[in-house]
This record gives structure tokens, sequence and C-alpha cells, in this order.
């Protein structure tokens, strides 16, 4: 599951709730590359999160994600969770790609 939002940094954590988002869906045994079109240049994130259970959210145990995850610019990890300026990127017009490692924390 990914999610794309667009120059928000309150929204890239809780992409749920950013009204002009933009989601995927793609089974794990099919992910790979993922086309989104239509988009302007600008400041995007990406979340993407590995739904193990179909349920449409991270999963956690005492605070700690038990699904894998991954971020835009593939932050490193300390304490919590990235900061906004660790994961945006600017989209410039034309093609562009972002690799996203899944991390899995337990």
């Amino acid at each position: 599951m990914i999610c794309l939002t667009r120059r928000t940094a309150k929204h890239f954590l809780a992409c749920d709730r950013d009204p002009d988002r933009v989601t995927r869906i793609v089974a794990a045994g099919e992910a790979g590359l993922i086309h989104i079109g239509g988009l302007v240049p600008d400041d995007y994130s990406l979340l993407l999160l590995h739904d193990e259970n179909r349920n449409g959210k991270l999963d956690t145990r005492l605070g700690m994600p038990r699904e894998g995850f991954g971020f835009s610019r593939n932050p490193a990890l300390r304490m919590g969770p990235p900061h906004y300026s660790d994961v945006h990127f600017a989209l410039p017009p034309g093609r562009s790609l972002q690799a996203i490692k899944v991390k899995y924390l337990l």
C-alpha cells in the first residue's frame, strides 16, 4: 500500500487525512515499479506499508511497527518516525523514480 502526499508536513504520516492524497494498493508478490501519472511538479512525500493482514493500517506493538514500511528518500531510522524534511522530494517535470527500501523492525 502506498500513499503519496503533496506539500504538507502534517499529512505525510497521516495520509488518510489528506484529501489530495494519491494511493495505490498492490499485492506484495506483484510489487515492483508502480506508475503514478498526472502529477504536477511540486514537493511530495511517499509512504509505503506492507499491510500483511490487509486491515488498511500499520499495526504496532508497544509503539513499534509490526509490519514493513518505507519512506521516500529512505531516511535513516532513529527513535520514532522520520521528519517531513527527511522524506519530502521535489518532483521535476517529466519522469521521476523513487526507490524505497521496505524495513521490518519486529
